[in-house]
């Protein structure tokens, strides 16, 4: 994995290429069971270099032993491109892989992805949707205090079921 992740904290889609021709596993993973893939997604890497790997046979569909979908990783890491493609290749926006049931909306209210949030919520993300623990998408937004976030799903901070929660 040590070549993978030189490869890809470089972005060098040549190098990968040349990799790849050599036999490279697409779909190798690290002790943890993070994938070439997400590994792609964590280092920022080009659109157009994730997309080769895809081509080149990484499983869309992959999960650590977290449970930390591609779909997640897309999401955490803001790349927008791979969420709509994901999305075009029919991930479904409320599935999760993980124990917590943490969803792909909470982890964009979590770390703020506006952009990706709508687009989520377009493709029919549930908003009340809650985790193992019955945290909702807007108590994450609350909690890490994203106003944007909270504007979206409509909050209302005057509501009186609201008034009692930390800001």
């Amino acid at each position: 994995m040590n070549k993978w992740i030189e490869l890809l904290k470089n972005n060098d889609i040549i190098g990968i290429k040349k990799y790849l021709k050599e036999g490279a596993d697409v779909n190798e993973a690290n002790d943890t069971g993070e994938s070439v893939l997400a590994s792609s997604l964590r280092h920022g890497c080009d659109f157009e270099l994730i997309m080769l790997l895809v081509d080149s046979g990484a499983d869309i569909y992959d999960f650590d032993e977290e449970g930390v979908s591609i779909f997640d990783m897309a999401v955490t890491y803001n790349n927008i491109e791979m969420v709509k493609y994901l999305i075009s290749k029919g991930i479904d926006v409320n599935a999760t892989t993980r124990r917590s049931r943490f969803t792909p909306l909470m982890a964009a209210a979590c770390y703020g992805r506006l952009e990706i949030a709508k687009l989520l919520l377009e493709s029919g993300a549930d908003k009340n949707a809650v985790d193992a623990k019955g945290i909702s998408v807007t108590d994450f937004a609350r909690k890490t205090n994203k106003k944007s976030i909270l504007l979206l799903l409509d909050y209302d901070e005057s509501a009186p079921k609201n008034t009692n929660y930390a800001r």
